[in-house]
C-alpha cells in the first residue's frame, strides 16, 4: 500500500510526457504509485506509458480505446488508487523534485486533512511567474470556508481570482471516499471538486513553495473553441448549486450565482472568439448575443456590476453591460486577428 498515489490523465501528450513522468520517477520521496490513464490516444503516448511502466513496478497503466475526457480519467484513477492519499498531475506539466516529499510531510508534521503548495507558471517564450493563493501555514475549519471555500463559491471576478486547481493539493483518499467527491465535465471540473473536499476536511497545512511546474502553452484544451460551453457551464452551475445548498454556503456569499454567471459569461465571450472557431464573425457576434439574452446572464448583467477585473476583461464587462456588441466584435477582430 504506497502512501501517495499520482493520478496523471494521458490524452494525446507524447510531445510532453517525458518530462512529467521523469519529474515523478526522480521524487525524493519514493513511496508512491503512479497511475496513468490513457485516455484515447492515438499518438506515441500509449507507448511511452507502456515503457514506464515495464521498468518501474509502482507504475500502473490503464488503456482506454475511446476519449472520455479528463474528469473520467480523474475518476478511474480514483477509484484504482491505492494510496492513503492521492495527488493530480497533468500529463504537459511536471513536480519539482521535492514536490511529494514535502508535501507528505507538511501533512503529516501537522495531522491536517490535506497539504497545498504554490505553483509556477512558466511561459513558451520563457518568462515564470510564482502563484501562492493561499497563506503560509494551518488553516483550520474558519480560516478554510474564509480563505477557500468562500472564494471558490461566489468570489469568481475580483483578481486574483482564486483558482481552484487540483494539481496543487494532497487530498486524502478516505474523505474522496466516504463523501463521494468525484470530477465532473470537461471544463471547470477542478473548482467544484476542490471545493466539495473542503466543506468535508477540516485542516489544510500550506507551503508556499512552488512545487507544481505549470506550462502554459496553445495545445491545452482550455486555448481551443468549445462548441458545446453553454452546456457545459449550465451542468456546472447545476452541481454548484447543489453543493451551495447542501453545505449551506448560500448566506455567505448572496450574490454567488451572478458573479458565477458573469465569471462563466466573460469565459464564454472569450470563447466564441477563439481563433479555432469555424463561425463567421456575425454568427459569432450573434451567439454572444444569444449567451448575454439568457434568463440568468440577464439577472447577472441587471444586478452585479464587475469590478476589480482586469483591465481587458472590465473593458468586455462594460461593453457587454452596454450592449456594445458590435464594438466587442471589433476589438477580439484585431486582438485575436480573426
Amino acid at each position: 500500500m504506497p502512501s501517495i498515489s499520482v493520478i496523471v490523465p494521458v490524452y494525446q501528450a507524447e510531445k510532453f510526457l517525458h518530462r512529467c513522468l521523469d519529474s515523478v520517477a526522480r521524487q525524493t520521496f519514493s513511496d508512491w504509485e503512479l497511475i496513468l490513464v490513457n485516455d484515447g490516444s492515438t499518438d506515441g503516448s500509449v507507448a511511452l506509458c507502456d515503457r514506464f511502466a515495464a521498468k518501474d513496478s509502482r507504475v500502473r497503466v490503464f488503456h482506454r480505446k475511446k476519449n472520455q475526457g479528463v474528469s473520467e480519467a480523474r475518476n478511474l484513477g480514483l477509484n484504482e488508487a491505492r494510496g492513503a492519499y492521492v495527488t493530480f498531475l497533468d500529463a504537459d506539466d511536471c513536480y519539482e523534485f521535492h514536490a511529494l516529499e514535502t508535501l507528505w510531510n507538511l501533512r503529516e508534521q501537522f495531522g491536517t486533512d490535506a497539504s497545498a503548495c504554490a505553483l509556477t507558471y512558466l511561459w513558451p517564450d520563457g518568462r515564470q511567474e510564482v502563484q501562492a493563493q493561499l497563506p503560509a501555514g494551518i488553516l483550520e475549519e474558519e480560516a478554510l470556508r474564509e480563505k477557500l471555500v468562500f472564494p471558490l463559491t461566489g468570489d469568481r471576478l475580483t483578481q486574483p481570482v482564486f483558482n481552484g486547481y487540483s494539481v496543487c493539493y494532497l487530498f486524502s483518499t478516505e474523505i474522496i471516499r466516504k463523501n463521494h467527491i468525484v470530477f465532473d465535465g470537461p471544463y471547470l471540473e477542478d473548482e467544484l471538486f476542490v471545493l466539495e473536499y473542503f466543506c468535508n476536511a477540516h485542516s489544510l497545512a500550506v507551503t508556499d513553495q512552488p512545487l507544481y511546474r505549470y506550462f502554459l502553452h496553445g495545445e491545452s484544451a482550455t486555448h481551443h473553441y468549445m462548441a458545446d460551453f453553454a452546456q457545459i457551464f449550465s451542468r456546472f452551475m447545476e452541481r454548484k448549486e447543489a453543493l451551495v445548498i447542501r453545505y449551506g454556503l448560500e448566506g455567505a456569499r448572496p450574490q454567488w450565482r451572478e458573479s458565477s454567471n458573469w465569471a462563466g459569461l466573460l469565459i464564454a465571450v472569450g470563447n466564441e472568439y477563439a481563433r479555432d472557431n469555424p463561425k463567421s464573425i456575425r454568427q459569432r457576434q450573434r451567439a454572444v448575443k444569444e449567451f448575454c439574452q439568457r434568463p440568468e446572464m440577464q439577472t447577472a448583467i441587471r444586478t452585479l456590476a464587475p469590478a476589480g477585473l482586469s483591465a481587458n476583461k472590465q473593458m468586455v464587462a462594460n461593453l457587454v453591460r452596454g450592449k456594445h456588441f458590435f464594438t466587442l466584435t471589433q476589438l477580439y477582430r484585431l486582438k485575436n486577428r480573426i
